[in-house]
């Protein structure tokens, strides 16, 4: 199966990354950044908690072209697919609902519950419930919004057992929804970024391939993945946001790096959330995300382009405000050639880019 190439212009300074010019367009400002950003906590009614990271973009553009899906039928229930990306670099994956679509969603691992943008919800002549509203919080506010009832979620042959999906705010860079981990239990996820393709099958428990890098993560706050990790021989937790556009770290670990007498060159970035709610950030240059794997002397070495620094309201929520954390996103991770995300065996198995 051909995918489309996507290259990557490693050049941190000039803060450009591109793209095959049939997936998506150009995704970043070099200065002056201002960034959009939700990391939703889903609160029901009946108390469930759900996660949602996303990084939110304008919508001005028109919506892209309705992306393909690939089924390949094997003796087990599986989805094969094309990475397409959003045009903030996040992966889609097409997803049917109530027997219709695909719809594309943005595979997001950060998220403990799938949700989808009104104009789903319109096409679907699905009527928002007003009783059965939840609360969202986002990286720097709260807001109340509607729900719908659905029959039916697949993704490929796999049946999710959701029923009813929150309508977010377009935050999605051109996709029509979030896909969550609310049905990935027992699940394994392979994204081959070198050949674009997407694979969601049922984990049969299967170690790393030679080549391949093992990082244990461990499931928090719901289901977010955390590793530990470290930046500039700085600890810290991090959470693994395959729907977040930019990596973002809380001002602990920016405190922790100039007691380290690294000089940090920014650049001012304003954080806005899906509730319209602003905080002031700043940019900076880092030394680069080192992760442990399993394997001795294979440290995952990141070397991305910078961080976002803020008070960012969704830490002080996660607690997670006086010791270093980060929320890794897609202009970290795509940097890699394979990520596997293996829920059973509660790990990252990843393949570094040749060079790297």
């Amino acid at each position: 199966m051909v995918g489309f190439p996507i290259q990557f212009n490693r050049l941190a300074l000039t803060r450009h990354w591109h793209y095959h010019p049939e997936v998506s367009a150009l995704i970043a400002n070099p200065v002056g950044r201002c960034s959009v950003a939700t990391a939703l906590l889903l609160l029901w009614a009946g108390g469930l908690q759900a996660t949602i990271e996303a990084q939110d973009s304008p919508s001005a553009e028109p919506r892209p072209e309705e992306l393909s899906e690939v089924v390949v039928k094997a003796v087990e229930p599986r989805l094969v697919a094309p990475t397409r990306r959003d045009r903030i670099g996040r992966i889609w994956a097409p997803v049917y609902i109530n027997d219709r679509g695909p719809f594309r969603l943005v595979l997001d691992s950060g998220a403990n519950h799938s949700g989808i943008n009104s104009h789903v919800a319109e096409v679907l002549g699905l009527p928002p419930d007003q009783s059965r509203q939840v609360l969202l919080r986002g990286v720097t506010g709260s807001v109340q919004v509607s729900t719908v009832r659905i029959d039916s979620f697949l993704v490929g042959d796999m049946t999710f057992g959701t029923t009813r999906l929150p309508i977010v705010t377009d935050p999605l860079g051109g996709a029509d929804g979030i896909l969550g981990t609310d049905g990935m239990s027992g699940r394994r996820i392979v994204v081959d970024f070198r050949h674009d393709l997407i694979t969601i099958r049922r984990s049969h428990n299967q170690p790393a391939e030679a080549g391949f890098r093992t990082i244990p993560f461990e499931l928090v706050r719901g289901n977010l993945l955390q590793v530990d990790a470290s930046v500039g021989g700085i600890r810290i937790k991090a959470i693994i946001d395959t729907g977040g556009q930019v990596t973002i770290a809380n001002l602990a670990l920016r405190q922790a790096l100039q007691q380290r007498r690294l000089s940090l060159r920014s650049v001012p970035d304003t954080i806005t959330g899906v509730t319209t709610d602003v905080q002031e950030g700043d940019a900076a240059q880092t030394p680069p995300l080192v992760i442990p794997a399993t394997e001795r002397g294979k440290a995952v070495e990141i070397r991305y382009h910078d961080v976002t620094f803020g008070d960012m309201h969704i830490f002080e929520h996660w607690h997670m405000t006086r010791e270093p954390a980060m929320l890794i996103g897609m202009d970290a991770l795509g940097l890699l050639d394979m990520l596997i995300i293996d829920y059973q065996r509660r790990e990252l198995q990843v393949r570094m880019r040749e060079g790297d």
